[in-house]
């Protein structure tokens, strides 16, 4: 049977691909974009099977009405997908409040939005996947990337006390970590040169030349094979809580773990010193 989707971000990137990829295959798609002409040509290749909607995720009104407006079009929802979100770069010091909070806004409460709107829906039905867009940096952190880190590991952890609470609802969660993916062009996008900058602080260009020399160097994973990899996802009958797309990182997100417990093992015995020695 057909699926419905909701899918934000969807005018570029990931969110198009998925998009493009459901739509190809024969399910319906509510697509939210800031600029809804951006999916003009959505519609004009699928009709009726895709609704267009103009949507920025920072709006809750604008988010619980969409998804409303989607449920009643299409008659139900079985997959939401949270993809629209994007990385701030700057070192935590040069970070404006500003900056900070836009970050989490967008990446963060956006989804959240999607998230309280849709379920109402999915616990009626009973049945539903929530698909979120963490990514590599939600598992590891990198100088520069604080705010971008600080959204994506709040996600990750959002989600995970998500799939907890709706499990007996028949509501399936799962977080995507992606890692670097080609754009359209073929290119391997560099998050120091395409993300939002703050301002730069002469403190840190060493900093920033160093990553410069390798920053976008990781292989670009083919956006189209990240779309069929996700069809399988939301057609499994028992998806994982959490996947990685693509494998650039897994070599470093298998150090990281590894140095994690490591370290607390290390020092175990100032844990139990600072335990105390008594019960209370």
């Amino acid at each position: 049977m057909s699926k419905v989707w909701f899918v934000t971000g969807s005018s570029r990137g990931l969110g198009r691909d998925f998009v493009e990829a459901a739509l190809s295959r024969g399910d319906k798609v509510a697509a939210a974009a800031r600029n809804a002409a951006s999916l003009d040509e959505l519609v004009a290749t699928y009709g009726d099977a895709v609704l267009p909607l103009e949507m920025d995720v920072t709006d809750k009104a604008a988010v619980f009405e969409s998804v409303k407006r989607a449920r009643e079009h299409f008659g139900r929802l079985d997959v939401i997908v949270n993809n629209a979100g994007y990385a701030q770069i700057g070192a935590v010091e040069e970070l404006s409040e500003r900056e900070l909070r836009d970050q989490m806004e967008t990446n963060l409460f956006g989804a959240v939005w999607v998230i309280q709107a849709a379920l109402p829906y999915l616990r009626e039905q009973r049945s539903g996947h929530i698909i979120q867009l963490s990514s590599a940096a939600g598992i590891i952190a990198m100088p520069l990337g604080g705010a971008y880190h600080a959204s994506k590991w709040a996600l990750e952890g959002l989600n995970e006390a998500l799939a907890g609470e709706v499990a007996d609802f028949g509501v399936k969660v799962t977080i995507i970590e992606p890692g670097g993916f080609a754009t359209r062009s073929g290119k391997n996008p560099d998050p120091l040169a395409n993300g939002h900058l703050a301002r730069t602080d002469p403190a840190y260009d060493a900093l920033r030349r160093r990553l410069g020399a390798v920053a976008g160097k990781q292989p670009a994973g083919d956006p189209a094979a990240a779309a069929q990899a996700l069809l399988k996802l939301v057609d499994s009958d028992n998806p994982p809580l959490r996947v990685l797309f693509g494998q650039g990182f897994y070599p470093l997100i298998q150090k990281a773990y590894a140095d994690r417990l490591k370290t607390w093992a290390d020092w175990q015995d100032l844990s139990a010193q600072a335990h105390g020695g008594c019960d209370r």
